[in-house]
């Protein structure tokens, strides 16, 4: 398992950056949580990411298991410090 604690620095224009973030995710095969506080979501779960709030300054834990986590985890951690989605 790979894993990272990030705080969110998402820019405060971003419109749909729940679903981007699952779109992220979406692209590996790994399982993904973000956990906030006591809640851990399947990053891949637009329903579930939904009910964690992704506000300035926020923490957010990533966790991924699988044949990319870290790849996941990195491309995470870049979308969620600024905005910027791998390729």
């Amino acid at each position: 398992m790979t894993s990272n604690n990030v705080i969110v620095n998402l820019p405060k224009e971003m419109d749909r950056k729940v679903a981007i973030l699952v779109q992220v995710a979406s692209q590996y095969d790994s399982r993904i949580h973000l956990i906030c506080g006591t809640k851990k979501v399947n990053a891949k779960s637009i329903m579930g990411m939904m009910t964690i709030p992704l506000d300035q300054n926020d923490e957010i834990r990533i966790e991924a298991e699988g044949s990319d986590e870290e790849e996941a985890v990195r491309a995470i951690t870049l979308f969620l410090e600024n905005g910027d989605r791998v390729a």
